[in-house]
């Protein structure tokens, strides 16, 4: 016999035991080692930082990380899947920055960098033991034990490797540009960092500011407007980058408007007018841009008076200059935009990346107001303050010079510090880069080798960032991190890239080093050696590694590749490329590119053949979860309600991969009663009648004696068709939907079709095949779901196979996939059985457009707008839509509308309409009534806790009209309920079940008893 099977299931309870099971029998590891020999499938684990509690948004990559191995060990792969932990940068410095209180890297290095690192080394897996529980809880293997961490020495090491690659191949450079640049954190971020930082609705100022062009230089057609002051009229929402001016762009090619405003004449691009209000303005002259080109103007802050050194830009870089008298120039770019501003662009080149490049071709001063703290330095207004503070009082000087036009606010898009929060500025700073751009044609070319799902990324976010792509500033100013291995000369400032440790000691006088090898700062910044080309002192520069490359890493360092001997193999072995990644959307700019970048420079290939690329998690109501919101789900609190397959499973089918979704414990409650109840109440029924009878799988020939489990046999080797398929192309979603489609027609079709079959069918071969049907259904089901829903799977094979079957693998998770029988998929069955389901449910339809209860037996239904081919079709399920409709006769007509609408009630779905006969003879009121009794009587079957095969007596008390409908019926009653006897009268006895009702309006009052 099967195992008893409660329709009250917890599915949390089910799945804790399974975890207890897999634990004892080692199921994961086995699972792995038992297809050793097989295919290698490689999946690469993203890194997450163990410094923070996981949130929903880590089960949802979790577990489509976790699905398509499951997947690919069950058709036959060897996949093992090795964990890993990212445990540098800036994430660890800002928590324990947050632990010790501090402000600023100035308290780092007062309280000591040795000090620091050894507490970010402590704090990285503050939270490891929590990962660890829920990745166990939900059902996601991964080797936990052997997993890469970041901050080990050897990955440290290989880290080292891939920069001397590159730096031989000339793709390193240490150069001076313009660069994001984080405040609060002191360090620079790469271009795919500040892709993550970016929030809309940043209120900003947006000051129109006036400047006045010396009268001198008004040459040519401008000539003609010395005799009052002119300026031109330029935009920004950077009031404190205004300091730093250093020149006015323009489009040579564009017309500019010239307009008497009474005392002054006021410049700026004639299609930037309306926009800004002064259409109306007298316009006394248009000029084409180039006529602009020779003015000058003096500095709307004199550098010399508020106190900042002062240089000038070339191509060679930056030079002091010794004039005191400053003019700043016209120029004309192509980066002045018609769409928004005035036409005339604001230039600071220490401020902007364009602004450099156009300070570097035209010589332009450059001027640096601002300290790496973001903060004014010099006297100038708001000097000590932060850019962002200093902003108004900045503005309110140049409104007292009557140099502010117009002054209001903006709302647009601003990149934020993705760890702080931070508004980022952008500063003309050295920086290491690795030279991306030199390689764009093959990163290109290598995503397009890459499957994405969806396929949009490949072209549209990824493919653009390619497109587009800059240098990757791979340094980072700050501590805890992968030290970037360049060391410079003290004496005559040559460089020197070391690719590892036997490469740094074999250099010529090496020292500062001791035991235990730890490769951070502060320790490796003692190790010196002599410059091979004056003598003197080589020391390390002080910047570490942007922890995006640590992670990009991942494929060779998690392997300390090439310096161990097995690391060699990788390319041989399967282990790189990758056949599979998978995170969130936000890792397109981020892990993926790197991954993608660092492949192709060290490899020309990519790292990864298959990534789906994860949409962004909302709450309920489609906002962005977060703490300070409040909406934030704690996975541990709908796991422990509703289980993690339930979780699982909403997120696999709620909505396509990479869309954004929304989540709640309310959406997963629906998943468990809409999916998981319906699949699970359909196992305890077959349980339940398969021990009633003692049915033993296999132990008869299958013979299909019935049209009806033909035709599910059918759908179930067209599922495993579609679902191995799905599966094939990395679609868990539309695999999962077509699971649920199956699961609905098993049970509100099949089992209900043959409920009476199971109970009390008319021949023992017809019961066997019902039995032999579902149990191949449910045992297939348990496979195929085994991927998706590993424990509640893992319990129906537990029961259904290991439990009568002491040769059968010890683990669901130890099968093979199920493979499709194709001779048994009957397409033409299956499309009559899916329009039978449609007449049915729109039969049902007309009969609650009548208000005809559904065990009121009605005269016929009539069917109209079917082919004859359907018709001759759907004539085979006749019995079962009668029986689905409740009617005596199954009819076809050419035009439902000529029946009569006052004996008939219609309803259409598409072609389909089915008419049913409304109106109700004395014998079909009286069957009517019959059919409410039997319901009532097996409700109170229920109600007494009596088992399914238990004979009862009924009892009865009614008026003569029902009493004679009960004795006319009573075989059918008997027959229905399992009755004994009809026993008129109610006995005074305790020990029946009895209750009251109104039927059709009969007074009765029905009791039973056991036998």
């Amino acid at each position: 016999m099967f195992q008893p099977v409660s329709s009250r299931v917890s599915f949390p309870e089910v799945e804790e035991r399974i975890l207890k099971l897999w634990a004892e029998k080692n199921i994961f590891k086995r699972s792995i080692e038992n297809r050793r020999g097989g295919e290698r499938f490689t999946l690469y684990e993203g890194p997450p930082t163990a410094n923070g509690k996981p949130g929903i948004h880590h089960v949802l990559s979790r577990v489509f990380k976790d699905i398509i191995p499951r997947y690919k060990v069950m058709k036959g792969f060897y996949a093992p899947r090795i964990g890993g932990w990212d445990t540098h940068g800036l994430p660890v410095e800002l928590e324990v920055e947050k632990s010790l209180g501090f402000k600023s890297k100035t308290d780092i290095e007062r309280y000591g960098i040795a000090e620091f690192n050894k507490k970010c080394r402590e704090s990285v897996f503050k939270y490891v033991e929590d990962w660890n529980k829920l990745t166990e809880r939900i059902g996601y293997w991964v080797d936990l034990d052997h997993a890469y961490i970041t901050m080990n020495n050897s990955y440290i090491e290989t880290g080292w490797w891939v920069v001397k690659q590159l730096w031989d191949k000339g793709l390193v450079y240490q150069g001076h540009k313009v660069t994001p640049h984080c405040p609060r954190c002191g360090t620079s971020l790469s271009s795919h960092e500040v892709a993550l930082g970016y929030e809309e609705h940043t209120e900003d100022p947006s000051v129109y500011i006036k400047f006045k062009i010396e009268s001198q230089t008004l040459t040519g057609v401008m000539a003609a407007f010395r005799d009052k002051p002119l300026f031109l009229l330029a935009w920004t929402t950077t009031p404190w980058t205004l300091p730093a001016n250093t020149a006015l762009a323009v489009c040579g090619s564009a017309e500019y408007s010239v307009l008497d405003l009474g005392e002054e004449y006021l410049v700026l691009a004639s299609a930037r007018l309306e926009p800004n209000g002064l259409q109306a303005a007298h316009e006394v002259g248009r000029v084409n841009g180039d006529s602009l080109l020779k003015l000058k103007y003096r500095p709307l802050f004199d550098p010399f008076e508020f106190g900042v050194p002062v240089n000038r830009l070339s191509e060679a870089g930056i030079v002091p200059v010794e004039t005191t008298s400053l003019l700043y120039p016209v120029i004309a770019t192509d980066y002045v935009s018609m769409e928004d501003g005035t036409g005339i662009v604001h230039t600071a080149p220490a401020y902007g990346e364009v602004d450099y490049e156009s300070g570097k071709k035209y010589g332009l001063y450059f001027i640096h107001h601002v300290d790496l703290q973001g903060k004014i330095t010099g006297s100038y207004p708001g000097s000590g303050k932060f850019v962002k503070a200093a902003d108004p009082l900045i503005t309110h000087a140049l409104k007292e010079h009557g140099l502010v036009h117009k002054a209001e606010k903006i709302h647009h898009t601003y990149p934020f510090c993705w760890r702080c929060g931070t508004p980022l500025l952008y500063f003309a700073k050295q920086s290491w880069y690795i030279r991306t751009t030199a390689c764009k044609a093959e990163l290109i070319e290598g995503n397009e080798k890459i499957n994405w799902y969806p396929e949009h990324i490949k072209r549209g976010r990824f493919g653009d960032w390619l497109q587009n792509n800059v240098d990757w500033a791979f340094s980072r100013e700050r501590y805890w991190g992968t030290p970037v291995p360049v060391w410079k000369c003290e004496s005559c400032q040559a460089t020197d890239c070391i690719g590892g440790m036997n490469d740094l000691k074999a250099k010529p006088g090496f020292s500062g080093f001791q035991e235990p090898l730890d490769l951070h700062r502060p320790y490796v910044d003692d190790l010196t050696y002599d410059c091979p080309q004056c003598g003197g002192k080589m020391k390390r520069v002080t910047d570490v590694i942007d922890c995006w490359f640590d992670s990009g890493a991942m494929p060779v360092a998690q392997y300390h590749y090439p310096f161990e001997a097995d690391s060699l193999q990788i390319f041989d072995d399967g282990r790189f490329p990758a056949d599979y990644i998978c995170e969130g959307i936000d890792q397109t700019r981020g892990w993926f590119y790197s991954l993608h970048a660092l492949a192709t420079l060290l490899f020309d290939r990519p790292s990864f053949k298959n990534c789906i690329s994860l949409g962004l998690i909302l709450d309920e109501k489609g906002e962005k979860m977060s703490k300070t919101r409040g909406n934030v789900v704690l996975p541990e609190t709908v796991i422990s309600k509703h289980g993690a397959d339930a979780v699982r499973w909403y997120l696999f089918t709620a909505s396509p991969a990479g869309n954004t979704r929304r989540f709640s414990e309310k959406l997963v409650g629906e998943v468990t009663r809409a999916f998981m109840s319906t699949l699970w109440n359909t196992y305890s029924f077959f349980i339940l009648y398969a021990n009633i009878d003692n049915y033993k799988p296999g132990n008869e020939k299958y013979d299909v004696a019935s049209e009806l489990d033909r035709w599910i046999i059918s759908e179930l080797n067209q599922l495993i068709l579609e679902v191995t398929a799905d599966l094939e192309n990395y679609d868990p979603v539309s695999a999962g939907r077509s699971i649920e489609a199956f699961v609905d027609y098993l049970s509100n079709w099949y089992v209900r079709r043959s409920r009476r079959r199971f109970w009390k069918s008319e021949s023992d071969a017809d019961k066997l095949s019902a039995y032999n049907a579902l149990y191949e259904c449910l045992v297939k089901l348990a496979k195929l779901l085994a991927p998706f829903m590993p424990f509640v799977a893992e319990e129906m094979y537990q029961n259904l196979v290991v439990s009568i079957d002491g040769n059968a693998p010890d683990s669901v998770h130890l099968c093979d996939y199920p493979e499709t029988d194709e001779t048994k998929i009957d397409s033409e069955l299956s499309a009559s059985v899916r329009l039978a389901m449609k007449v049915s449910s729109v039969g049902r339809a007309a009969r609650a457009q009548a208000a005809i209860k559904v065990r009121q037996p009605i005269a016929e239904a009539m069917v109209a707008g079917l082919a004859p081919s359907e018709q001759a079709n759907l004539l085979k399920l006749a019995d079962s839509i009668i029986e689905e409709l409740n009617v005596k006769k199954l009819g076809f007509i050419a035009d439902a509308a000529s029946l009569p609408t006052d004996a008939y009630s219609l309803v259409s779905e598409g072609p389909v309409t089915v008419a049913i006969d409304k109106r109700l003879s004395k014998e079909l009121a009286d069957e009517g009534l019959v059919r409410e009794i039997t319901h009532r009587l097996q409700g109170l079957r229920r109600t007494a806790n009596f088992e399914i095969a238990d004979s009862i007596i009924v009892y009865y008390e009614t008026d003569d009209h029902t009493e004679a409908v009960i004795a006319n019926w009573a075989d059918y009653i008997k027959k229905e309920t399992l009755a004994k006897e009809l026993v008129k009268g109610m006995p005074d006895n305790s020990l029946i079940t009895a209750e009251s009702f109104k039927l059709e309006g009969h007074e009765i009052k029905l009791g039973v008893k056991k036998a």
